[in-house]
């Protein structure tokens, strides 16, 4: 079973990743200026999750694959890591969707 990590980085702000159940992160989000808008994005996180739509599917500059999960206003919750193919990105996608809802919360912060 997959979780949710919640950090905080050396400037203050909290950060969360979602790690599949063999411990690699599968989605990484942004900054929060507070633990309570963190755990709000992993919340956000396990019900966009569910909607195909809100996954972006992007190349990078350097022809790398990788997607964003967008909340229902077009905000980026998460960010993948890159991958070498297509359909490595869209393994990671079906990853969060099957991994986000039941994720359980380790604070590391």
């Amino acid at each position: 079973m997959g979780k949710f990590v919640i950090t905080k980085r050396k400037d203050g702000e909290f950060q969360f990743n979602l790690k599949a159940g063999n411990g690699q992160t599968i989605l990484a989000s942004e900054g929060y200026s507070t633990k309570a808008n963190c755990e709000n994005g992993i919340e956000s996180v396990r019900k966009n999750s569910q909607e195909d739509d809100r996954f972006e599917r992007k190349t990078s500059s350097n022809d790398k694959y990788y997607f964003n999960l967008k909340a229902s206003n077009g905000q980026i919750i998460g960010t993948s890591e890159m991958y070498e193919s297509a359909a490595g990105r869209d393994n990671g996608i079906e990853s969060v969707k099957t991994n986000a809802p039941e994720a359980t919360v380790e604070d590391l912060s």
